[in-house]
Formats: C-alpha cells, structure tokens, sequence
C-alpha cells in the first residue's frame, strides 16, 4: 500500500537522522514498509574483513566506493538530458535501422551508447535504463511517489535538495571518504561546493544530495555574435561609403548611454594578442555617435549612406585614428573596444542600407535563436545587462547577484534594470530588433542566417557559428561570416570607483547547471552494493579519466598514439585529447555539426557530470574558433572580467551559488511566491511557452498597472511579495557564508 507523502517525508527524515555524519559505514534505511525490488538483494554482501598485515607490510590504501560492491550490480538508472534522444540507450528515431559510429561498431533501439557500455566496462556494473524521456525537472515529477523503483535519477536541482532535506536521496557528503575524486574537484571550486550545499544547520548541516552538472566549467558561456562581413562592408576602407540607394534611418528613441564630452579610458587587448594596453575615447573630439545622429535627425532625415559615413567619422576622431582603414576592429578586433552606443550607430547603419548588404528591401537588427520561444526570447535581457552594466540578469540562479555590501540582491527589484530593459524597447521602437521577436512570430536563427535577414544575436558560440559551414555559404557565396564579437565595454559599479568603471564584464560565466543526478534512498535501501555502486559512479565521473569519459566518450573516439597515450593540445591552460577524424566527420553528418547533439544522442556523453569544452571547440567552424580565441585572450589578459567560483574578497565578483539551502519552511513560503518565482504561472517564466515580463517590456514597453520603472519597482516589491522572496533568499545565503567561513575555509 502507498503511503501518504507526509508519512513516507517523516519517516525518511528519521532514517536519515540514523545515518552516521562522517563516512560511508553505515547503509541508508528506506522507511518502514518501503517495497524491495524483485532484483534487490537482501542479503549483506560487505566484502569480508582481510587478514591483519603482518608488521612489516604496507599499510593498505584507503578503499573507494568501487571497492566495495560486488561486480556485475545492477543499477536502475532513470537519468538522461530532456528528451528520449538524449538518455543513456538510443531512441527509434537515432538508432534507426541500426547505426555505425566511428567505433567500428554497430547500435540498435534499446542499446546503451558508448559511453555508458564503457561506465558499465570500467565500474563492472549493469545498468538498467528507466529514463522515461523527460526533462529533469519533469522526470523527477514521474518518480517521486515511487522512488523505490529507482536507483539514482535525474532531477532539478532545487527539488532535489528539498527532497533531499525530507529524507528522500543520500546525502553524499556522509560517503566523501570513499569518494576522492568527487571531494577533490569540491575542495577545488568552493562556489560549486556551496552551490550543492542543501543544508546548513542541524543534523544534515553540509549536506549534498546530487552530483552537479556542469556544460563547460569556469569559462564563458553566451557572447554576442554579428555578421562580420556586414560591418567590414560599412565601415572599412579609404574615403567616404557610397551605395547606390539606401534606406533613412527610421526615427531617434533611443538616447546616448555613454557621455556625451570628455574623455573615457579602457583596457584592450594589443591587436597582435600579445598584451593589453590602453584606449581613449575622445567625446571632446568626436562627440557622442548616438547624439550626432539624434540631432540630424531632429533636424530632418538621415539618409544610411549619410549614417554609415557619420560612424566612420566618429570612429576616426574618437579613437584618434587608432583602428585606421579597418574601423570594423572596433567591434571585431583582437583590440575592439565598442560600447552599446556604438553599437546602436552600427545597427541604425545596417537596418538602413539592406540593399548593399543583402540586396533586399529589409535586414532585421538584433534577433534571438528562436524569436517565439521564450526560453530563447530571455536572451534579449541577457544581452541588455552586458550592453548596460546592470548585474543579475544572467545569474546563475533567478535574477541574484552578490553585491559590493556582501549581501544578496535581485535584479528585478532594481531601478537599473528597468532603465535597460527601457533602452531595449527604444531599439524595438527603432526597428533595430528583429519584427518576429518583437510580435513573437516563428523566426529562428536558421533562416535568419540562411536568407541574410539578421545581423546579431547573444548566444552560444559553438552551435550558432556552425551555421558558417550549413548556412551561410550553402549556395556557393563566399565572404559571408558570422563570428563571436568582444564583449561591450559598459559602466560597471563594482565598489572600486563610486562613479563606476568603464571596463568589460560578463556575467555569463559557467558554474553549476539547474539539472542532477542523485541517489534513491528507497531504491538502494538494504542494499550495500546498489549503494556503493552508485556512489562510485558519480566518483568516477569527476576523475580526471572520467571527466574526459563524460566529455568525449569512450577512447574510441580519440585519437591516440603508439604507444595508447592521447593526442593532445592545449586548450585554456591544460592538455586535452584530440577527436579522431572519423568523429568529426560523423559529428557534421549526423548532427549538422552540433557538438551536443552529437554527444547526447549518439555517444550518450555531456548528460551529466563534468563536460570539458574542449571536444567542443574541436567541432566550432573555424570562425567561431577565431572568435573565440580573441574573447579568451581578452580573458586571458584581465580586460574581461568575469564572477568567480571563489568567494572573494569584493564580493561583487563572487558568483552566486546555483541553488541556495533555504530550509524546508522557508521553501514552503517560497513556492507560494508565485507571481515572482519561475513557477510557470508567474510573471518571470523561462520556459519555452512561458512568460516573462522583462521581455514583454523589451518587446512591447510597459502595460496594464506597470506603467513606468516606478510602478514596476513598486509592484516587484509588494504586490508580488519581492521583499519577502530577497529577504528568505538573503537568509540562505548568509546561513551559507557562515558554513563556508566556518566549515570550509579554514579546512
């Protein structure tokens, strides 16, 4: 008989209590009654006790958690990415009639992919797939009334926790002692440690429930992407831009962001990458781009032709002829130095002269992968934190930022937000973002690039640039680029200057993902095997073969030498494999070049765990390494800056925590919020068809009772209860301050 779920929560909150605080020694409980699975021995298969050593013998080594279970477990795995293509065994529509990868061998409906053959060759355990094709967070939702049917799962990760807390998964930092590899990579990033943290007082005090997920690890993850050709057709070059008809520039809303006089100061990198140096922009010389064409506009019209040659112009006197003849390095160059009001010159430029860069009648400005997605849409706020210096919009979790006082703030509780999100709706207003994101209409990156409609997008470098290879040259034209541009130079207030610093940030910096893998306390419960199996998966995941395993697949598709080492290159610091041929090959035929297509649904790699970057940057076209490669020069040199997965001594660079321990009660009152919380039915969704009114405003302005920043703020704050979400937020995470600064710092 089914237990009520307040019944099952209590009596596993007491079988957790049972477990002993330090070590692995102890078997965790199901609670009473719990159903044992047909396959589920019950029987106490601990290894037995070896031989005292005599005096002279060497000490024997620490044993892990692949030491202690008998080989040939089985293990019940219900964990995959977020569909049926993308769990561990192939799906009807990968595998078809049967498929041959670069390994020689030959998969069927139902097989597990390479790399799960391989977890399965390496540990000596048989997995049983029971992933039914969800979403994390969905999955989670077909198990959680019958854990007892599973062995480890994939879910949210603040689910997760909350059902860790309540006496439902193993707690894993009680078993870190056999687990090297996972505490040494904990050890080794302490914002991943804290962001896994699911308690922080009491019995469960650090307390960690699920193995994180992370696609790609301290290193960017969104940068703005133009097409290249575009811009070195407008503004390259001697003398003035002709054109033999042009559009006007449409009409003035948007207002100049940087000054307007006087002198601002950045650092860039040298045009040849070999260090950074300074840049002066010179407004008492060239004045500001923005209020130079706002005032020819006030004063009649603006032809494109006429805009083009202002911005060449403005570039020359402002930087003082730094960039020469090839003006277009002011975006694109190793030594770019652009700010949002240069870039609104540039996009006035390219919306008004369509017929010399695309030869139609219309060239759509910013637009987003899919402009009727939401999950894509949010992107347009994402680009405007960077463009405006406005911290919180591309958190790792909701809109939370660290700021320089040490505590918690929420972006939509912030004036600063909103004074952005009003200057993306001038850009809306002006037509320089795409018509289908504004109206919400079915456009996508495909064809924006395949037609030559739009010029730019924030987004991933890696899946977007590939269209250089499947899109952009596919009916034989050349010269056309699509390529990662620098980051913008903005007005950050990092606490260093009280009137700011003009510098480069970005806050889309890789940490901890939202999705996880945790372990059925019901599901291996009287079973030691199931337990210490699991367990020496998620270990073996964070080894350093194992992160290669989980980034890569099996060796198999790396490429080796004669002697069975890898073939190697330098990427970020660190020697990493190098792809074999074949799988190159197999990557653009199979998965048109999407290295994460690829990797989940042909080799079942990159589901969970630790993915290296390196295997995708192996498969980025040749243009999305190039720019690519000058971002993490920029990087690399300290002219950009980016939140750390440290806590820090400003922690205004410190990154917010994926999920925060709130505890059980404080959760309750959080998921009451909804109006605030990304529930679905609140205001600031990020699902596909959800909604989200940081976008609405980009797109439309504001409406209904919203109707100015003030109102906004005000109804942020009280009507949908902001206060009381920050305040419970900023609870947990001082509670998590104090367990760092007590329990990790110091050790």
């Amino acid at each position: 008989m089914k237990k009520s779920k307040l019944l099952v929560s209590l009596l596993l909150s007491v079988a957790m209590l049972a477990t002993t605080a330090c070590g692995g020694n102890k078997l965790p409980e199901g609670p009473a009654g719990t159903p044992t699975p047909s396959n589920q021995s019950s029987t106490d298969t601990t290894p037995a006790t070896k031989s005292t050593p005599t005096p002279t013998a060497t000490p024997e080594p620490q044993k892990t958690a692949a030491d202690l279970f008998t080989k040939g477990t089985s293990l019940r795995l219900a964990c995959g990415y977020n569909s049926a293509k993308t769990g561990l065994t192939f799906s009807a529509d990968v595998a078809k009639d049967g498929i041959t990868l670069p390994d020689g061998k030959t998969y069927h409906t139902g097989d597990l992919k390479p790399t799960w053959v391989e977890v399965q060759n390496i540990l000596g355990i048989k997995i049983e797939d029971k992933y039914q094709g969800n979403s994390a967070t969905n999955e989670f939702k077909y198990w959680n009334t019958h854990l007892y049917d599973v062995d480890m799962l994939t879910g949210n990760a603040g689910t997760l926790t909350e059902y860790g807390n309540n006496g439902a998964l193993v707690n894993l930092a009680d078993y870190f002692d056999v687990m090297p590899s996972f505490k040494a990579y904990l050890d080794a990033n302490p914002i991943v440690r804290l962001s896994i943290t699911g308690s922080t007082t009491g019995a469960n005090k650090g307390a960690v429930y699920f193995a994180p997920y992370f696609d790609g690890v301290n290193d960017i993850e969104r940068m703005p992407l133009m097409r290249a050709d575009w811009v070195e057709k407008l503004l390259d070059g001697s003398g003035k831009f002709t054109a033999k008809t042009s559009k006007n520039v449409n009409k003035a809303v948007y207002t100049p962001y940087m000054p307007t006089s006087g002198k601002v100061t950045v650092d860039v990198v040298k045009a040849d990458g070999s260090g950074a140096e300074k840049v002066t922009k010179n407004y008492d010389e060239a004045r500001n781009i923005v209020e130079k064409m706002n005032q020819a506009l006030s004063a009649g019209t603006l032809t494109g032709v006429d805009a083009v040659n202002m911005l060449r112009d403005y570039i020359d006197k402002a930087y003082n002829g730094y960039y020469g003849t090839k003006r277009s390095d002011l975006f694109l160059g190793q030594n770019a130095a652009w700010d949002a009001d240069e870039l609104v010159a540039l996009l006035r430029c390219v919306v008004a002269n369509p017929q010399t860069l695309n030869g139609t009648d219309s060239i759509q400005g910013i637009f987003s992968r899919e402009d009727a997605n939401n999950q894509r849409r949010v992107d347009m706020y994402k680009l405007a934190g960077i463009l405006f210096g406005v911290r919180g919009l591309e958190s790792r979790a909701d809109y939370l930022f660290v700021g320089t006082d040490g505590q918690l703030h929420d972006a939509r509780l912030e004036e600063d937000t909103y004074v952005a999100l009003e200057r993306m709706h001038a850009l809306a207003e002006e037509g320089l973002i795409s018509e289908s994101f504004i109206n919400s209409s079915d456009e996508k990156s495909t064809t924006m690039l395949e037609n030559d409609l739009g010029f730019m997008s924030y987004d991933y470098n890696q899946t977007q640039t590939a269209y250089n290879k499947t899109k952009l040259n596919q009916n034989g034209q050349t010269g056309e680029k699509y390529i990662a541009a620098m980051v913008p130079v903005a007005r950050w207030y990092d606490g260093t200057d009280a009137n700011g610093v003009y510098m480069r940030f970005t806050e889309s910096w890789r940490s901890v993902k939202t999705d996880a893998w945790a372990i059925s306390i019901e599901g291996v419960a009287g079973n030691e095997d199931k337990l210490y199996a699991a367990l020496a998966l998620i270990d073996y995941a964070y080894s350093e073969k194992g992160q290669i395993l989980m980034s890569y697949g099996p060796d198999a598709f790396i490429k080796t030498k004669a002697d069975g080492s890898y073939e190697t290159f330098m990427f970020n610091g660190k020697e990493m494999p190098v792809i074999t041929d074949a799988t190159y090959e197999a990557l653009w035929n199979l998965a048109g070049g999407s290295y994460t297509d690829f990797a989940r649904q042909y080799l079942g790699s990159t589901l969970s765990f630790v993915k290296s970057q390196a295997f995708e940057y192996q498969c980025t076209h040749e243009v999305g390494r190039e720019g690519a490669s000058k971002i993490s020069t920029a990087i690399a040199l300290g002219t950009i800056k980016h939140p750390e997965l440290a806590v820090t001594s400003n922690p205004w660079y410190t990154s917010v925590p994926t999920v925060l321990p709130n505890t059980t009660v404080e959760t309750t009152k959080l998921n009451e919020l909804t109006e605030i919380t990304n529930s679905g039915s609140g205001y600031f969704g990020t699902g596909k068809k959800q909604q989200n009114l940081l976008v609405d405003i980009i797109a439309k302005g504001y409406t209904g009772d919203i109707t100015n920043r003030a109102a906004a703020v005000k109804t942020l704050n009280e009507t949908w209860n902001g206060k009381i979400f920050i305040t419970l937020k900023q609870s947990a995470w001082k509670r998590l301050v104090d367990f760092y600064n007590s329990d990790i710092a110091n050790k």
